[in-house]
């Protein structure tokens, strides 16, 4: 190259060895591995028949590198269907993106060590977002990618379980742990006041605001749910069905708690449920092909779950008639880390698994299944 571009430029010439050329070509491959925030990457999107079912699939990130949806409770896709958050390690390190859902491209949000993609929510007006990196819970604008330091967790305390952001988008919600004692933490937005909910003595998880409500709902691994309000009182276990929990989410009105069942006897299937809080009341929506995880549309209508029996599939089940339709294979070999969603208007769904690779993101279309549901 350098024979190209002076013709008489040598190595000699220039003072440098080869030893110290190869060492700065290296970093330079480094540097420009790492990526630079707000720069844009084309667009890696496939498409192809599904084996099973012969239904179109997408797959929206490439398999070399991973890129894995936000917790399930967290809000990832913009208002309008357009685009989602999601993280990637495309640039060499694990950093927030903004994934185009019609081109394809990726724009890098981020620029940080120690980002947990799982934490990444956006915000209610879909202008900014959240999200947790080393020690820092941290807000960046999407559109000029501003960012600021919200809060930083004490000496001693480290995060640990997830952080989700309210339906008022007025705080930020988040676990940090210390030795064996648990403590849910909220922190606004706008002046980074940080207090304490409550401190638990085993690990508390997946943090979740109620709708319409001063209250919140965390997990104690996959055996219970608790709710507590959010100045710290009336913290308490959620009395429901016997078994394992999975996914657990509140319902867009903030009126019931969806959640799957994994039954104690492992000769049942496992059930689709719904807990009202204020009546203390637990029914079953329906039996299903064995989801490990699952997603609702808006209505709680129809929800998309991933399956884990010999043959590892996402499906939909609809509310009436508790009926089943197989979309796709997933393979993947974790299925509830499939985590599939509906997109806000019910019209495509969404979910991640390793199959060709590295962990990518993959999405259908379900307009001529399920109706469209109105966006908030």
């Amino acid at each position: 190259m350098l024979a190209r571009l002076g013709g008489l430029a040598t190595i000699g010439s220039m003072g440098m060895t080869r030893r110290s050329l190869c060492l700065s070509a290296l970093a330079a491959t480094r540097l420009f591995a790492e990526g630079r925030k707000g720069e844009i990457f084309p667009s890696d999107a496939e498409r192809y028949p599904d084996p099973l079912t012969e239904l179109e699939v997408y797959r929206l990130t490439k398999p070399d590198y991973s890129s894995t949806l936000t917790a399930y409770y967290n809000r990832g896709i913009a208002h309008n269907s357009s685009w989602m958050l999601c993280g990637s390690d495309r640039t060499g390190s694990t950093q927030g993106f903004r994934l185009d859902l019609k081109s394809g491209e990726m724009r890098q949000l981020t620029q940080t060590d120690g980002l947990d993609p799982s934490t990444l929510t956006l915000l209610p007006d879909n202008r900014s977002f959240c999200y947790l990196a080393g020690r820092s819970v941290c807000v960046s604008v999407v559109s000029n990618l501003k960012e600021r330091e919200l809060y930083q967790a004490p000496e001693g305390w480290e995060f640990a379980g997830g952080m989700s952001v309210g339906p008022d988008g007025t705080h930020a919600t988040f676990v940090e742990r210390r030795g064996e004692t648990s403590r849910l933490r909220m922190v606004t937005l706008v002046q980074g006041v940080a207090r304490t909910v409550i401190e638990s003595p085993f690990p508390m998880s997946a943090p979740m605001a109620r709708p319409m409500r001063a209250q919140i709902l965390y997990r104690q691994g996959g055996e219970a749910l608790w709710m507590v309000n959010a100045d710290g009182t009336q913290n308490r276990k959620l009395k429901l069905a016997a078994g394992g929990i999975g996914t657990p989410n509140w319902g867009s009105d903030g009126k019931t708690v969806l959640y799957l069942n994994f039954p104690e006897d492992r000769t049942q299937l496992n059930n689709l449920r719904e807990f009202t809080p204020d009546a203390g009341v637990d029914k079953t929506i329906g039996k299903t092909s064995q989801f490990a995880a699952f997603g609702a549309n808006r209505d709680a209508s129809v929800f998309v779950g991933s399956s884990r029996n010999t043959s590892p599939t996402v499906l939909l089940f609809l509310r009436t008639g508790h009926s089943e339709r197989t979309m796709c294979e997933h393979k993947a070999s974790n299925a509830e880390a499939v985590a599939p969603l509906f997109s806000p208007d019910s019209q495509r769904i969404y979910f991640q698994s390793d199959r060709h690779g590295k962990p990518a993101i993959y999405s259908m279309h379900v307009e001529k299944l399920v109706e469209k549901t109105e966006v908030e």
